[in-house]
């Protein structure tokens, strides 16, 4: 039996994130315990790998604090760690006069975010960023950028054991047995224990939770996100990234392109009610995970408005009818065919869900006996991950004490 000061269940970008702050801060004994044989196999790892400097969430937000801070702090860690990075900017563009008008809206979200922006007038002034992008008009944020997840989420974690943290991959954690005060993963691969406990389990957090008694009033729903790619002679279609105008009652963004470290041309993701938390092809699924979404409460309050069953139908039969794909993408990028089209990968958000129907939309966690959980890393995760995972670093060594 191993023994701890502090066990982190989770190895992505948030878990490794907390390991790495705290390692940096303390000589605690910390483990990080990771169901995969590998780091950021899900969510951390199966995204656009985009930073998003936080010019359209809400002032004052806990998502706006850190993904300015976050887009700061990633680009200045890339840099000192040799990761890919790419400051291409995103044009946010307006298809119609409602959208024209939220463009200012999100201005003055992003001018109070302390993130520059600038308003796009024209259709030339929007080609001389994109020439082949459509549009009435557009936001120009410079300060977007991608990334290479993966890669990111590697070198924090070697950070992290730099400072004396262990990693167990491969170790799925089964079941907690708490005994005076001391926590025991049983985990396949045998019994790790623990002091204080870290969930950042993500796609599961919330299961993890309740087991402990955490976070009761909340279900994770998760959503699949499917991306097409860009074949290689069609790529100079896109420079940057060509956003769509977001839905600001909506948490999903909508389909849109992305130029990646690598120089692939992403295109998606939809979201669409993934079968199982981790159905990433859409004829997978999971029997009780899907009997779980079904049976929550929550859910079927999320879907009891006109608008989310009609964004439910669309992103589904996108899902399931490439042709539908493909009009939302022509909306952005009007020359893109459908030969220029191959399927790539997929993720799943964890999607957090209050009991009474509320998405949840900012990051979110909750303190047990001895133990922090992680309940909602949602989008941008990845980009908030740095501030995020020194929060909570504080947050758990003021708990300890």
């Amino acid at each position: 039996m191993s023994e701890y000061d502090v066990a982190i269940v989770g190895g992505g970008c948030v878990g490794c994130s907390v390991a790495y702050h705290l390692a940096s801060q303390t000589d605690l004994e910390i483990c990080v315990v990771e169901k995969e044989h590998h780091l950021a196999e899900h969510q951390s790892g199966r995204n656009s790998g985009v930073l998003h400097p936080g010019f359209n969430y809400p002032p004052g937000s806990l998502k706006a604090k850190f993904a300015t801070e976050g887009t700061r702090r990633m680009k200045e860690y890339c840099e000192d760690n040799d990761i890919p990075l790419e400051e291409l900017g995103v044009l946010v563009v307006a298809t119609d006069q409602e959208e024209r008008e939220r463009l200012t809206e999100i201005q003055e979200q992003a001018t109070e975010n302390g993130v520059e922006t600038e308003i796009l007038e024209t259709r030339e002034e929007i080609q001389e960023h994109e020439p082949h992008a459509a549009g009435e008009a557009a936001l120009y944020c410079p300060e977007a950028a991608s990334v290479d997840s993966q890669k990111y989420v590697y070198s924090l974690a070697g950070d992290a054991e730099n400072r004396g943290v262990d990693f167990y991959t491969g170790y799925e954690v089964k079941e907690i047995e708490t005994v005076d005060d001391t926590h025991h993963l049983l985990t396949s691969n045998g019994t790790i224990s623990a002091s204080y406990l870290v969930n950042a389990a993500g796609l599961y957090a919330d299961e993890l939770a309740h087991q402990m008694g955490v976070g009761e009033e909340y279900q994770i729903v998760p959503f699949r996100g499917e991306y097409y790619e860009l074949v290689p002679q069609k790529r100079n279609l896109v420079n940057t990234m060509i956003y769509p105008t977001p839905d600001p009652e909506l948490p999903f963004l909508g389909v849109h392109f992305t130029r990646r470290t690598d120089d692939k041309v992403i295109i998606g993701p939809n979201a669409v009610l993934a079968f199982g938390r981790e159905a990433y092809e859409n004829t997978q699924f999971d029997i009780s995970e899907l009997a779980s979404t079904f049976k929550y409460e929550g859910f079927w309050k999320l879907l009891a408005s006109p608008k989310m069953i009609g964004v439910a139908l669309n992103e589904l039969n996108k899902s399931y009818r490439k042709a539908a794909f493909i009009e939302a993408s022509q909306s952005l990028v009007p020359e893109v065919e459908t030969e220029d089209f191959r399927k790539s990968y997929a993720g799943i958000r964890a999607q957090v869900v209050r009991d009474d129907g509320t998405l949840i939309k900012d990051p979110l966690f909750e303190h047990g006996s001895q133990s922090t959980h992680v309940l909602n890393a949602v989008s941008p995760g990845l980009t908030s991950s740095l501030p995020f995972g020194d929060h909570l670093s504080e947050a758990v060594l003021d708990q300890m004490e």
